[in-house]
C-alpha cells in the first residue's frame, strides 16, 4: 500500500487543509467522514492513480493537520463545499469527480447542487442523496430523549467532546467493526429495552460484535491523530445539520444529471441501503453497485471490493469526466 506524505494547501476560504495526492489525469477527490481522516482512503489512493486518475484526498476542515475553525457555524455546507471548490482553484482545476463516504458523502452530493461547474461526477460511498435528517425528526425517534441518539446527543457544545477524548483508543477499537447481521445490530440497540442508537456515550459497556478491521498500525494513527486534536471540529458538522437543512433544502431533492455512482454497504446500521432507494428518480445517469455483508467503513473493511468498483466506474466514464 502506497499513502503519499501531505502536503499544506493554503486556501482563499482562509484556512489551509493538509492534502495527500497521487496520480495524474482526471482529478478524483476522496471526501471522508466522522470520525476518519484522509488516511481512511489509504487503500483506495493507489489503485485509482494506477488507473489513470489524479487522486486527491484532504484531512477535512476541522480534522488531522487541516485547520479547525472555532466557529460552529464555519461547518456549514456552504463553508465545506466553499472548501473544496477553493482546493480546486489552488490546484489549478477545473473540475474533479468527488467521491464521499459517511459525512464526506453527503459534501459530495452537495458539490452538483452548489457548485454544478465544478463538478464532473459524484461517488456516494455507503450515503446515498438524500436530504438532510431533521433533528425534530430523529427526536421522534428516539422518543423526546436526545441521549439515545448520538446525532442529537452532539448538538450541545462540549457535551459529546470530552467523552470521546477521554478514551480515544477504546473509542476506535469499538467502532471500526466488521459488519454484522442486521438482526444482530437491531439486538444491540435494544438490550436497554428501549431503541438506543448512541453507542458513543456507553463504549465501555459494549462488547464489540468483531474483531477491529485496523491492524496495529492504522490503529495507532486513528488514536495519535485524535488524541492531539480532539473530535470537536468533526463533530461540528453535526451541529449545522439544521442549518443545512434551512440553507439548502435543494440538497437531496433537486435533480442531478451528471455521472453519478451509487455504493451500498448491506449491512450498514448507519446508512442503509434502502435510504438510495429513491435515487433513480433524482439521479438520471445513475449506476448503483452494492457489498454485500459490509459495514459502515467500506473503504476500510472491503477495500478490494470498493476499489474493483470504483476503478471500472472511473475508466468507463473517463470520457464524461474529463
Amino acid at each position: 500500500m502506497s499513502f503519499p506524505e501531505p502536503r499544506r494547501v493554503e486556501l482563499a476560504t482562509g484556512i489551509a487543509l493538509s492534502v495527500h495526492e497521487q496520480g495524474a489525469g482526471p482529478a478524483v477527490v476522496l471526501c471522508h467522514g466522522f470520525p476518519e481522516l484522509a488516511f481512511s482512503w489509504r487503500k483506495q489512493m493507489q489503485p485509482i492513480a494506477d488507473a489513470g486518475f489524479r487522486v486527491i484526498a484532504p484531512d477535512m476542515r476541522g480534522y488531522g493537520a487541516s485547520d479547525k475553525p472555532e466557529a460552529i457555524d464555519a461547518y456549514d455546507m456552504d463553508h465545506l463545499c466553499g472548501d473544496l471548490v477553493a482546493l480546486l482553484d489552488a490546484l489549478d482545476l477545473e473540475k474533479a469527480v468527488f467521491a464521499g463516504h459517511d459525512w464526506g458523502g453527503f459534501v459530495a452530493w452537495g458539490m452538483p447542487v452548489l457548485h454544478p461547474e465544478r463538478t464532473a461526477g459524484v461517488i456516494g460511498v455507503n450515503t446515498p442523496y438524500i436530504p438532510f435528517p431533521h433533528p425534530d425528526m430523529l427526536r421522534m425517534v428516539a422518543g423526546g430523549d436526545d441521549e439515545r441518539v448520538y446525532i442529537l446527543w452532539f448538538q450541545e457544545p462540549g457535551v459529546a467532546d470530552p467523552v470521546l477524548h477521554r478514551d480515544t483508543r477504546l473509542l476506535f477499537e469499538k467502532i471500526f467493526l466488521p459488519g454484522i447481521d442486521p438482526a444482530q445490530a437491531a439486538a444491540r440497540m435494544m438490550e436497554s429495552g428501549q431503541l438506543d442508537m448512541n453507542p458513543f456515550r456507553r463504549l465501555g459497556e459494549l462488547e464489540p460484535l468483531g474483531e477491529c478491521i485496523l491492524d496495529a498500525e492504522e490503529l495507532e494513527h486513528f488514536v495519535a491523530t485524535f488524541e492531539r486534536t480532539g473530535f470537536t471540529g468533526g463533530i461540528n458538522w453535526y451541529r449545522n445539520i439544521e442549518r443545512n437543512q434551512q440553507n439548502h433544502p435543494e440538497i437531496g431533492t433537486q435533480k442531478l444529471a451528471l455521472p453519478c455512482l451509487m455504493v451500498t454497504a448491506e449491512w450498514d446500521p448507519a446508512l442503509n441501503p434502502a435510504l438510495a432507494a429513491n435515487m433513480p428518480s433524482l439521479c438520471s445517469d445513475l449506476e448503483t453497485r452494492m457489498i454485500e455483508k459490509c459495514g459502515h467503513f467500506t473503504q476500510q473493511e472491503r477495500p478490494d471490493e470498493l476499489n474493483a468498483i470504483l476503478v471500472d466506474w472511473l475508466v468507463r466514464r473517463r470520457g464524461d469526466l474529463a
